[in-house]
């Protein structure tokens, strides 16, 4: 049964918790983003089972926002997959030059399983990262597993 046919029809009633913007505190554990101790997610979870994601380093390199989709799993349990393309700047560019554009470096794939918990304004999560070269071939050591811990936005 589809997200869209389960709203219609009054099936697993909890994924409309998951539905809205949320923002989450992530500490990967292993792999190269480990060192990172700050980065936080930005969420949209659509109705029909797409999502949008951004984290507060999508600047550095510029990196464009990641696209998904997301599937209720069992009660309060979804799982996501989400995809973005990180960037390079192009080879010998200076700083004066490299605002003409960046080149495409890598594709990262992040399949994250969350947990609502019952009133539905916060999960946890688990996140395991992949990354692909240009080609599609898996980066093995640019991975990395990671824990998250979000809140829904709402108004006070």
């Amino acid at each position: 049964m589809t997200q869209d046919s389960q709203a219609q029809s009054g099936g697993v009633r909890s994924y409309g918790k998951l539905i809205g913007q949320w923002r989450s505190q992530v500490q990967f554990t292993t792999g190269g983003f480990a060192e990172v101790k700050d980065l936080e997610f930005m969420y949209s979870f659509n109705l029909g089972g797409t999502m949008t994601e951004s984290s507060n380093y999508d600047a550095a390199p510029p990196v464009p926002p990641a696209y998904g989709i997301w599937r209720q799993v069992d009660t309060n349990k979804f799982e996501a997959k989400y995809e973005y393309y990180a960037t390079t700047r192009p080879e010998n560019a200076s700083l004066e030059n490299i605002w003409s554009g960046w080149l495409p470096a890598t594709r990262g794939v992040l399949t994250e399983n969350i947990t609502l918990d019952s009133e539905g304004d916060s999960f946890t999560s688990t996140i395991t990262y992949e990354a692909f070269d240009k080609d599609n071939n898996l980066i093995v050591d640019g991975g990395g597993i990671a824990t998250g811990k979000a809140v829904k936005l709402q108004f006070d």
